[in-house]
């Protein structure tokens, strides 16, 4: 019975995350669990990491600029800061990334946009901030072995070179999803590192399972066709509710609010409510998904 229902509850997973998260909170959930579950090196340095114990310094030469609580650990880093993507709209402008959060669907589906979300070292993650990306002259302050620059002055931030066509191809998805604009220096700057950085293996395979969650690919990456989750097991339908769309995150609820494990598990998943699992074994209120 509990295989059952574990094949029960994975099978709803998975279809569950046939569209994209509805909130930052539920896309870290889904890139860790769903994208990077496999992955133990982060996007920058190359640092062995794990989710539950952070960044294994030692294993890229990593050296502490000055934030040792940061530096140690694992941050969802925006290729695209949100301030590039929500400056831009009006919801910005009349009260920043939180008044985005609250009336902005568009905003939300950006920040929770996994395409552009990649794990790195936290205290890279603070420093880079919203910088633009560029090549940086001195003053710059460096991190041991690990091959990236930041210029505060200049307020750039230069990364390693094998990153740079996976940081161009990313810019431009987001500017044709989402309308932003790039700067014609920027856009230069990109298309001399998508050539020097062409498409590898784990881009085309992080492709893949970003598509298959959220329903889209990346052009930019690879034109290739990808299939959903939701019709990838052609077990029986009759684990699987009516409809998704039945339940909503407008309201944060808990468990005894909940009215069957189907509308928990899309709580869970697809809203980052992450209470709802209190031993982190994937399965939320066990009182009623048993």
């Amino acid at each position: 019975m509990r295989q059952v229902l574990v094949a029960a509850i994975l099978f709803f997973s998975a279809a569950a995350l046939a569209s994209p998260p509805a909130s930052f909170n539920a896309a870290k959930r889904a890139a860790e669990q769903h994208v990077y579950y496999d992955q133990h090196q982060t996007f920058y340095c190359d640092c062995t990491f794990s989710f539950d114990e952070g960044p294994d310094l030692e294993s890229c030469g990593y050296e502490i600029r000055k934030q040792e609580g940061r530096a140690n650990r694992i941050e969802w880093e925006h290729v695209m800061p949100a301030y590039d993507f929500g400056r831009q709209r009006q919801c910005w402008q009349q009260g920043g990334r939180d008044n985005c959060r609250r009336t902005d669907p568009v905003f939300r589906r950006a920040e929770a946009d996994l395409h552009n979300l990649v794990p790195a070292i936290g205290e890279v993650n603070g420093d880079r901030s919203n910088m633009r990306f560029a090549m940086v002259n001195s003053p710059v302050h460096e991190y041991g072995a690990c091959n990236v620059a930041v210029s505060f002055e200049e307020r750039a931030f230069q990364p390693p070179p094998h990153r740079r066509g996976d940081i161009a191809r990313t810019y431009w998805y987001m500017r044709d999803t989402y309308g932003i604009q790039i700067s014609r220096q920027q856009q230069q700057l990109f298309n001399a590192w998508a050539a020097q950085d062409p498409v590898d293996e784990w881009e085309l395979e992080r492709n893949r399972r970003i598509a298959a969650i959220q329903g889209n690919s990346n052009p930019h990456v690879s034109t290739e066709d990808f299939t959903p989750y939701s019709v990838l097991d052609n077990r029986s339908s009759s684990v699987m509710p009516g409809s998704v769309t039945e339940f909503s995150c407008d309201m944060r609820k808990t468990c005894g609010q909940m009215s069957s494990c189907d509308e928990a598990m899309f709580h869970l998943l697809q809203c980052g409510n992450g209470r709802l699992d209190g031993d982190n074994d994937g399965v939320p209120c066990e009182s009623i998904c048993r």
